[in-house]
């Protein structure tokens, strides 16, 4: 090169515009009770499609997530929007259903907003199962079923998950004791004292144990210490709510035996 010319800089062309990801991270995620496949042509209506319709603004050929707790979850298009349901088009499936770990959160029902925020943190964290447990110092006996689905859906459809949490019917403690299964540990969660919960090899098929606002009776302590698979744990030196330590047990639990970390779980059948 003679001295004074300019280097000429390589042409590569204009550059190309980045392909945006599909679908968009902002796609709504939706549960719907009915099974999905290449050749289904779900309808959906009710309040699920008002939020889509009217909050979301779908329109034709949008895209959004489904997923059915059978087969997986599986993008779909928006094939036709009226003005109270939506008619999709399944395009093809994303993800099989998941293989959450077996563990089962027995639960002591505790006032409504705790009590939506057990079964909202519960299905996050990946509990396979939630059983409400009736013992003498439980004040809530009743729940209703219905809101307690509606909470674990919408948990779901946030979390990624496309495994629902099976929910339980309530059952009081001697009957949940006196038809427990002998392979499952029980992780008494007890205020009064235990082992600490690193110290205690508790994997799959398991359970956690937790208490109502005022604790359990001495009469329920000595039932649940006889019973074999029953296995006491302490949650640390301080006092929790009734919902933290439903919430605080099973985060222990994932992180020692479930899918935190490289090893998943065992599969529970009813997953």
């Amino acid at each position: 090169m003679r001295a004074g010319a300019r280097r000429r800089r390589p042409c590569y062309g204009p550059a190309m515009p980045a392909t945006p990801a599909w679908p968009p991270a902002s796609t709504p995620r939706l549960f719907v009770d009915t099974p999905l496949g290449p050749d289904a042509a779900p309808v959906v209506d009710g309040a699920a499609a008002h939020y889509l319709l009217h909050v979301m603004r779908l329109k034709s050929g949008d895209p959004l997530l489904l997923f059915d707790n059978r087969s997986g979850e599986w993008l779909a298009t928006v094939a036709d929007a009226g003005k109270r349901a939506l008619t999709v088009r399944i395009e093809r499936r994303m993800r099989a259903i998941e293989a959450v770990p077996d563990l089962w959160l027995c639960f002591a029902p505790v006032k409504k907003a705790r009590l939506d925020w057990i079964i909202e943190k519960a299905t996050e964290l990946g509990v396979a199962r939630l059983q409400p447990v009736i013992t003498e110092r439980t004040i809530v006996e009743r729940v209703k079923r219905e809101r307690l689905e509606a909470q674990i859906v919408e948990a779901c459809e946030q979390c990624g998950r496309t495994a629902l949490p099976a929910l339980a019917e309530p059952v009081k403690l001697p009957a949940l004791l006196r038809d427990w299964p002998e392979d499952r540990a029980l992780l008494f969660a007890d205020e009064a004292g235990g082992a600490p919960f690193g110290t205690v090899d508790a994997p799959a098929p398991a359970a956690i144990l937790t208490g109502p606002e005022g604790g359990f009776t001495e009469r329920e302590r000595a039932a649940l210490l006889a019973c074999p698979a029953v296995r006491r744990i302490a949650l640390g030196p301080r006092i929790l709510r009734a919902e933290t330590a439903a919430v605080a047990a099973t985060a222990l639990w994932m992180a020692q035996h479930g899918d935190w970390g490289t090893a998943a779980g065992k599969v529970s059948p009813e997953a």
